[in-house]
């Protein structure tokens, strides 16, 4: 066991966290960015953060930032990604930033925070150069998600309760970067015992969802159990 050095501790080290959040708008996976008002970073975009106070722990802080922004408070929705401590990562000096991911649906964004916080959503494949080391954070939230929807079924997190398979497959293309087989895709959905078919047709006047589609749920109990067990989604 390694004993603590003689020399005194630098406590000069500031911690901060940062949420990456994926919503869905039913054609396009999406990340949630907001605007600095602050320099040397005033007016570029960065990821939604918060400095720790020394009486936070690290995730209850990803928690409350999320509460903030969408009014309720889900622990299974936030995952840890890793710590980001390049020395001059931060023009003010030392900070460490202890990174999250979630998956959320849009339509839980509090409107309020839209002006409050100057948000906005940007295409999952067309994120611009952000603040700090932002974005490297976002392309290690991507990585850790293609490894998750290749495993675990999260990709219903981010879809409505009422769904098409052209929803689904856009998602799942989006976040993997690859193109599937219509036929491929679906016969492998069906194994999974995850879809409900509702047996009725979509109207068309939800984003992504042509008039006409059959409309799909999925099996909460199942997903329970895929989502601890985890399961096979490769192509």
């Amino acid at each position: 066991m390694l004993a603590y050095p003689q020399e005194e501790p630098d406590f000069g080290v500031a911690l901060s966290t940062s949420l990456v959040l994926f919503g869905f708008d039913g054609t396009n996976l999406q990340i949630l960015l907001a605007r600095s008002n602050r320099p040397p970073y005033q007016g570029a975009l960065f990821l939604p953060s918060r400095y720790l106070n020394k009486e936070d722990e690290l995730m209850l802080s990803a928690r409350k930032m999320f509460e903030q922004l969408f009014g309720y408070e889900d622990p299974t929705m936030i995952e840890q990604l890793q710590a980001f401590g390049k020395v001059f990562r931060h023009p003010g000096g030392r900070v460490i930033n202890i990174s999250h991911y979630a998956l959320v649906r849009k339509e839980d964004f509090l409107a309020e925070n839209w002006d409050k916080h100057d948000m906005q959503w940007v295409a999952f494949d067309q994120v611009p150069d952000l603040a700090f080391d932002h974005n490297e954070i976002v392309h290690y939230a991507k990585e850790r998600l293609k490894r998750r929807v290749k495993r675990r079924p999260v990709g219903f997190r981010l879809l409505p309760d009422e769904f098409t398979l052209g929803q689904l497959q856009n998602l799942y293309e989006t976040a993997l970067g690859k193109t599937f087989d219509k036929r491929n895709f679906r016969k492998k959905l069906f194994k999974t015992t995850l879809l409900i078919d509702l047996e009725k047709k979509a109207n068309g006047k939800a984003p992504g969802q042509h008039k006409g589609s059959q409309l799909f749920s999925f099996n909460k109990d199942r997903y329970q159990k895929m989502k601890i067990q985890g399961y096979d989604f490769l192509f």
